[in-house]
């Protein structure tokens, strides 16, 4: 599995990054997707399953790969044929959005489309970086998680995962960075949805 990620973010077919903007009425439709709360549907499944999985645990249901590297740690989360591509997209919005509100400001959002011998692969891509605040305890900048990039991968066009995943800065010049779980709980660590949540995900199950 950690192979195949390899090559998907490898930089074997080159391609420009292009600004990734959302129309008008999507942002509309988007905006109704949080008023409904469809993410309770995913968020706390996903949840659970890091932690599963941590624990080399199988819980079955969604699956996640916890990302464990040098210099940045996260999750993959992988699409289920039961989301749909509509609410998978909102889902790597609603991530982002929700780690804007802890602190972040919005960088750059960018999508690119690389052609590989035998198929198609699409990344949408939010890099947000820590607002800039002194820490007023040690003079040291805040940087919370650090830097945090949420990516979605479609494969032929069809969804293929989630990575969100954080990059803390090492330099003393900033704060202790904040465990990346800390970060995962306090997005995903929501209620089960309720039955009106349950029943609003099917309206937004096409992308």
């Amino acid at each position: 599995m950690l192979r195949f990620l390899h090559r998907l973010f490898s930089p074997a077919a080159s391609c420009s990054w292009q600004p990734l903007r959302r129309t008008a009425r999507a942002g509309r439709r988007h905006a109704q997707w949080v008023a409904d709360r469809v993410y309770l549907n995913w968020l706390g499944p996903y949840f659970k399953a890091y932690h599963y999985r941590k624990a080399q645990l199988n819980a079955g249901g969604l699956r996640v790969q916890p990302l464990q590297e040098e210099g940045r740690q996260g999750a993959v989360l992988f699409y289920d044929p039961s989301i749909g591509p509509g609410n998978f997209r909102h889902l790597f919005d609603y991530i982002a959005e929700q780690t804007i509100a802890l602190g972040y400001n919005a960088s750059t959002s960018d999508q690119r489309t690389l052609r590989h011998p035998k198929y198609t692969e699409t990344i949408l891509k939010h890099f947000l970086k820590p607002l800039p605040r002194s820490c007023t305890h040690t003079g040291r900048c805040q940087q919370f998680y650090g830097n945090v990039t949420v990516d979605l991968v479609l494969i032929n066009g069809q969804p293929g995962f989630i990575r969100f995943f954080s990059n803390p800065f090492q330099d003393d010049i900033f704060t202790k960075p904040r465990a990346f779980e800390e970060l995962l709980d306090r997005i995903f660590n929501q209620p089960p949805a309720d039955e009106t949540a349950q029943q609003h995900r099917l309206r937004y199950t096409r992308a």
